[in-house]
């Protein structure tokens, strides 16, 4: 049984995304696409196919900094969606039998019933880390408050 009653449980539906890390990689695509582009049109002596390559070249920056702002796990009531930089994976309650998130871990690694491990890089504790540890643990709660696993035995 999991340690926390319902009403500790984060209503649902819940979204957890790296909230700094996106804000920061967000403002990076919006001043990279922005100067890239800029530069490319003030300097003298390029002609038309040259300022194209300029923006063109900004657009694909700024497309990888949104693909890496787009990762988030979204938990509700039929169970959890793991959005990562190019896949998408939708995920019953009791598929997952484990969130982890050790010392070093990047991101949080959700421990499947097909005895598989999928990361999430919806929660990563690189620039917030006890906002992702708080993140980590009302995961880990809703998933053993909806999935009927057993609580993690602890560890040394």
């Amino acid at each position: 049984m999991p340690d926390t009653t319902p009403d500790d449980l984060p209503a649902l539906p819940v979204t957890f995304r790296p909230g700094r890390t996106r804000a920061v990689l967000l403002v990076l695509a919006v001043l990279a696409f922005a100067t890239i582009t800029a530069v490319g049109m003030v300097l003298d002596g390029l002609g038309p196919g040259e300022r194209l390559s300029f923006v063109f070249t900004a657009l694909v920056l700024a497309g990888v900094l949104l693909l890496l702002a787009r990762p988030r796990v979204v938990a509700e009531e039929r169970g959890v969606t793991v959005v990562n930089l190019t896949a998408v994976r939708r995920l019953a309650w009791p598929e997952i039998l484990r969130v982890n998130l050790r010392q070093g871990d990047p991101w949080v690694f959700l421990d499947l019933s097909d005895g598989t491990s999928l990361p999430a890089l919806g929660i990563q504790p690189g620039i917030a880390r006890q906002r992702a540890l708080a993140d980590a643990r009302a995961l880990r709660d809703l998933v053993e408050a909806r999935s009927g696993a057993l609580p993690e035995a602890p560890r040394d």
